[in-house]
This record gives structure tokens, sequence and C-alpha cells, in this order.
């Protein structure tokens, strides 16, 4: 029998339902309300209200039957998880969904690495789609480890699962319509193409939108989103690690807005993942903020899967997927069981479902340093230096202008002043790149912290209190073939290894979450004040997101686009 024909015969009662929930509280996404009924499922799909029969029956006693929950932004490798076990850490929480930008492995393999990710998360216990990256590697002021041209990203796009073009994030090429900009919008003919473009406004947002994305996960203020809601773009809110912007963003969402914001975590880490949870924590606190449940479980379901053309998922009807949240609380989003294609897959908090076998042999070996040519040296220069003022909590960063400390003709960290060496370490094709500067904001009295997770281009990141320490934390990362490292008086006192692409660990996700939390602890100890360091770290050498940032080629004016000098000119004084 036909698939379809078997669905209508079993909504016809002339054949079983395959599983049959009984008496709970169903969300209808469509009038934004909660009825007491049925749910018959067939074939992984709802079917109905009800069924003359059933080979299964789940009596759900009153508690509430959600559509599953759709995460509308991620980068999987920015959990410092395998696509494995990053099921294993987010189902039980009610997450069915995902649209992953996989640019993070793409920047350092390329299409070996997409592909890794696409096999990785075939037959894992939820949907994974994945966005094509647009930006391989995000500017031209880095060293990534691969480049992607527009072609490539239409075989890319031609692949199961990939939905659309990624976050653009070459904001300046789109506005000034650079042809291979125009040629990777063009590729995604009329599909789904994400935007990121922080703080842009005016004419050149108009500019920008014309150009072709449709999505917006970095609005940090409210006038911002408003402002990008008007232009036809839709809001994704994003509740990360250290990008937390639900709370200034949450007024906008509204019943008359709610088909164009959707929520999202971008990058969350497993400490975060462990004490926090995912989704379901994200509408947590939208409710928690006076967003009512019907209101905030639409905008996590119906409207996110249609705004990415998922036209059979996020509502519990005829037709649509069975993939269900059951909750105990709505307000507190208490998830009990998860259900994905009507296949119980979490239950109690824990995974109910098997995890395929995983090969990561073609993404290992990525940290390629010469380290007989390592150095951190900086001649003192005259005037005043810039350094990158942290803003903790955001991506973004300030510049500053100071007073550098020198010794010998060299510049120094000087950690009295919370003013301290920054260095970007290229590490994939072993060019012996170092881009060198100051930053203010970590509070590190002593040691270093070092890390090959920096986006976007994933190159070692190092901040420290003196050079020694800076060039062993650098060698313990090329040791580990990637990760994270805590590093004071010449030894290790903390580390994460990150062998997958230097991005990903091959241990469960509690072990990752307790050595993460190990490295935060090392940190403090040391004198870091920040919640999360380490994300903190890792966004310095993004040169896509203002003001000030760092590269292996040296320091970035973002908002100006173009390198500028460790010491700045009397005229920028």
């Amino acid at each position: 029998m036909q698939k379809k024909a078997r669905l209508i015969q079993v909504a016809r009662g002339k054949a079983p339902a395959d599983l049959l929930l009984k008496d709970a509280w169903v969300l209808d996404v469509f009038s934004g309300g909660f009825s007491r009924r049925d749910v018959a499922v067939a074939d992984g799909w709802v079917i109905g209200y009800g069924a003359r029969e059933a080979r299964e029956v789940v009596d759900l006693s009153g508690k509430y039957l959600v559509p599953g929950f759709i995460d509308t932004h991620v980068h999987i490798e920015s959990s410092q998880l395998s696509p494995a076990e990053f099921a294993r850490a987010v189902v039980p929480h009610g997450t069915t969904c995902l649209i992953a930008d996989p640019h993070e492995i793409a920047n350092v393999l390329g299409l070996v690495g997409i592909r890794y990710m696409l096999s990785a998360t075939e037959g894992l216990p939820f949907r994974v789609f994945f966005m094509a990256p647009s930006c391989v590697p995000a500017s031209p002021f880095e060293t990534a480890g691969a480049e992607l041209s527009a072609e490539e990203l239409r075989e890319v796009l031609s692949w199961k699962r990939v939905l659309g073009l990624g976050e653009l994030m070459n904001f300046p090429g789109a506005i000034s319509d650079d042809p291979e900009v125009r040629g990777k919008v063009q590729a995604a003919a009329r599909r789904p193409v994400d935007g990121h473009a922080p703080g842009l406004s005016g004419p050149k947002l108009w500019a920008y939108v014309l150009a072709g994305p449709r999505t917006e996960h970095e609005c940090t203020s409210l006038s911002e989103a408003q402002e990008k809601l008007s232009t036809g773009m839709h809001i994704l809110i994003r509740e990360g690690t250290t990008a937390r912007n639900l709370t200034a963003l949450l007024p906008l969402l509204s019943w008359r807005t709610v088909p164009f914001l959707h929520f999202c975590t971008d990058d969350r880490h497993p400490e975060t993942l462990l004490s926090e949870g995912h989704m379901d924590d994200v509408l947590r606190k939208a409710i928690a903020g006076g967003i009512s449940p019907e209101l905030a479980f639409g905008a996590a379901t119906i409207h996110a899967a249609r705004a990415y053309g998922l036209l059979d998922l996020g509502a519990i009807a005829p037709g649509y997927r069975a993939d269900l949240v059951v909750l105990s609380d709505p307000e507190r989003v208490a998830v009990e069981r998860v259900y994905v294609g009507g296949e119980l897959v979490a239950q109690g908090g824990r995974l109910a479902a098997p995890l395929p076998p995983q090969d990561a042999s073609p993404v290992r070996g990525t940290v390629r340093v010469d380290l007989k040519r390592l150095s951190f040296r900086i001649p003192a220069g005259a005037g005043k230096a810039r350094a990158i003022g942290v803003v903790p909590g955001q991506a973004v960063t300030e510049e500053i202008l100071v007073e550098a400390r020198a010794v010998g003709g060299e510049v120094v960290s000087d950690p009295e002043r919370d003013l301290l060496k920054l260095a970007v370490v290229e590490r994939h094709r072993g060019t012996g790149n170092v881009g060198l500067g100051l930053v203010r904001g970590f509070g590190l009295k002593r040691g270093a912290l070092a890390s090959t997770v920096a986006h976007d281009s994933h190159n070692i990141v190092v901040v420290g209190g003196d050079d020694e320490d800076m060039r062993v934390a650098v060698e313990a990362l090329v040791k580990l073939g990637g990760g994270q490292v805590v590093v004071a008086g010449g030894e290790v006192l903390a580390e994460l290894p990150l062998p997958i692409a230097g991005l990903m660990s091959d241990r469960p996700w509690e072990d990752v979450a307790r050595a993460g939390r190990e490295l935060i602890r090392a940190a403090r100890e040391l004198g870091c004040g920040l919640s999360d360091p380490f994300m903190q770290l890792s966004f310095l050498a993004l040169p896509v997101i203002p003001k000030l940032k760092l590269t292996d080629r040296g320091l970035v004016d973002v908002s100006r686009f173009c390198h500028v000098p460790l010491f700045a000119s009397e005229g920028d004084q």
C-alpha cells in the first residue's frame, strides 16, 4: 500500500495507528491554544486526533503535548561535541530539529569538513538540516584552511539536507555587489539566505537585504531588531553561551510579529548545555520574561519551520511529522518525553535511542605549526597602541588607545594594568603567520590561555602575561592536535583536547563539560573574571564583528574593513 493511501486508511479508521497518545493538552499552533484531545501517529506522521485502534497506546493523563523545538541557527562544532554527543546532549531537552551552519569546520577543511558533518548527522535521533557556508574564509584579512567558491557552493547546495546559503558575513561585499558574493547568492537560486550584519542600518541595510539575506541573528538591541524586521527580515533571537540577546529583544515578540521571530542558540558550550539546557532553556526564559507559552512555542516550531521551507514540520496536525514533546509543565518547559517521527527518542532527561558509530579519521590532524619560527616579539613603536577592549558577554569589542609597556625596546604584557599580549597563530598551512596585538579585559595576573577554536578561521588564539607561557600553550595545542589549554609557570594546568578538526572532542559530552569547567576554574585562579573566557577569546579573531579584531595577518578595524597598525598615527589619537 502506498504511504499516503495507508495514512488515509488509518485516519478513516480502516487500519490501526502505530501510536496513540491519549488525553493530552495539545497545542494548536495555528489558533494559538491548548485543547484536550488524543493524537494518532502512523509511519512517523500525525494522522489525526484519535484512532479506532493503535498498536501502542500511551496515556498522558492531562500532560501537555507540543511540537518539537527547532533551533534556527546553530554551529554544532561550537558545542565542542561530536554530532552524536550533541544529539545526546540536546534531544532530551526537546530539540528535534536543527538548522546548522557548518562553516566552522568548513573553514578548517572545506568540502571534506562539510561532508563529514552530513555523514556524522545521518541516522541521529533528530533532524539536522544544513546551510551551505557562504564565507570561507569569513573575510580577506585572515588565513583559513580552505576557500569555497560559488561553484563549490553550488555543489554543496545540491546535497540532501542542505536548505540554502549560510550567514553572509561579508556584508561590505554584499553591499558593494561584489561579483564573488553575488555569485554565491545566485547559487542559492531563491532558497533561504541567512544574514549576519551586526549594527547595519539605513541605506546600507536596505542594500544588504536587496543582496539576498532574509534572516538576522546578530541583533543586540531592540531598535536594531525593529529596523531589520521592518525590512522584511526574520529575526532569530539568540541566546548562546556568550552572546545573549533574548532579554533585549523579547519585547519585539508578539502575536503580530511571531511569524517573523524565532529562536536560536548559535554557539553553546557543553557547560551551558549541562547547567541551563538547550531550546527548553531559551523558551523557559522567554516565558519567564512575560511571553505566553503558546506564543513562545509557536515561534520555536511552526514559524521557524516555515521560515526555512520545512513545510511538514512544526505542528501537531494531520500531514505533519510526528516530532512531539511531552511536558509536565509548559511554563517551566519541563520535558518528560521526546518523539521524532513517532519514535520515542528521549525520556526522563536521557536519550532513549541508539547512536550510530561514527568515523572522524578524515577530520583529524589539522594543527600544523612551525614551532621553530614561532615568536611573540613586538617591537616598541611611537605613540599610543591600539588595544582590543573586551565587552563581557558579547562578540563585539572596543578599540582603545593605550600607552604600551616597553622593556628593552619590546612591548611586553602589563598584567597590573590588565593589558596583555594577544596572538593569532596560523595553524592550517604552516605559513608561520603570527598576528600580534594587545587586549584588555581578561584580568590575567599571570599565565596564558590558548585555543584552536577561534572564529571563524580557527587559527590558534593565545593571550598571556608573558611570552614563555604563551609559547608553552601553543606547543601543548600542537601536541593535543587541537583544543584549549590554561598554562602558568611553564606547566599546563588544565586542558580540553579537541582532535576533531581542532574544534570537537571525541569524548562523552559530560566529560567535555567537566573539562570545560576545569578550564574556567584554572583561568579564574590566574585572575580572569570573565564568565566564559574561552568563548570570549574565540571571538577576538573574528574580523566581521566590530570593532577591533586580530587575525594571523594583523589587526583589523572591522568598521572600516581594513588592516590597521598596532601603533596609531597622530590623527587616530
